[in-house]
């Protein structure tokens, strides 16, 4: 599996301060850091749909791309991950929508996009919490099924250490509509943590990680300090369960539209439009 890490180049490191332990004395601490989901935990709504927005908008392609986009998006979040079947489609289906657009175009809309249409919908309390990781000297970065260009253009404007994502296979400067390894979802998220976590020499037990989906209980159970923000029922349920902490920054409205998707999504399972329709409303806000 392969994912990519985007670094800023002002990182920051572990570094001793006045009256810290120095090599000789007692071991120092390794360094830790905080690894945060993007969709409904950073972000209102998912980064993949204000993408294909974005695009459909600037005639990348047209509306029922968009809403094969929007529908693969939902169905793969909410119940592809407990279905093998599904998640080989969804990894086939993810980016099929960018296959033979040149890299210079997607690299330069997506950053047009995130900052008409992602930075505005940052949950600011999510992003105060990203600043503090930052503050103590700790990394930050984003861990998102989004693909990587889109990830990395919203944690650079964010000022957060780097971000890993969904990375689009390419030949020469065309995609091919393929993907490099899996999406970053699940399991997978876990995987990419552990490795970049060896990588950095970080200490997992005082890392923390952040995120609103059942989906995302691997990573969260990786570290030290895991965090339910805007959780779903099932994570919710799990983080009372073992005792994480709990951080709900949805409105009621918010919130009873978060609980509704559910029976939405099983709506338009179903042939239902009005489902459809709840489902693209819900991936937009």
């Amino acid at each position: 599996m392969r994912m990519v890490a985007a670094l800023r180049p002002n990182v920051r490191r572990h570094r001793s301060r006045p009256g810290e332990p120095v090599a000789g004395d007692v071991p120092a601490l390794l360094p830790a850091a905080a690894f945060f989901d993007l969709d409904n935990t950073v972000l209102r709504g998912a980064a993949m749909y204000h993408l294909a927005r974005g695009l459909q908008e600037r005639r990348f392609f047209g509306r029922r791309q968009l809403a094969r986009a929007a529908w693969w998006q939902l169905y793969f979040r909410l119940v592809g991950v407990e279905d093998p079947a599904h998640m080989a489609e969804a990894r086939r289906r993810a980016l099929a929508f960018i296959a033979n657009r040149k890299t210079g175009d997607l690299e330069r809309l997506a950053a047009e996009i995130v900052d008409d249409k992602i930075l505005g919908k940052v949950w600011p309390d999510t992003l105060a919490m990203a600043e503090g990781h930052l503050a103590a000297d700790e990394e930050v970065w984003l861990v998102t099924a989004a693909p990587v260009e889109v990830a990395t253009v919203v944690a650079e404007r964010l000022g957060l250490t780097g971000a890993l994502g969904t990375v689009p296979e390419r030949a020469g400067d065309t995609y091919t509509g393929l993907l490099v390894g899996d999406l970053l979802h699940g399991q997978a998220k876990a995987t990419a943590v552990t490795e970049l976590a060896a990588e950095r020499g970080l200490d997992l037990e005082r890392c923390a990680a952040y995120s609103d989906s059942h989906n995302d209980i691997p990573m969260l159970s990786l570290v030290g300090r895991p965090c339910a923000v805007n959780p779903d029922g099932r994570l919710r349920e799990y983080a009372q369960e073992h005792g994480w902490r709990v951080r709900d920054y949805r409105t009621g409205r918010r919130a009873v539209r978060a609980a509704a998707a559910g029976a939405a999504i099983s709506a338009a399972v179903s042939g239902g439009v009005a489902g459809l329709r709840a489902l693209l409303r819900w991936l937009r806000h």
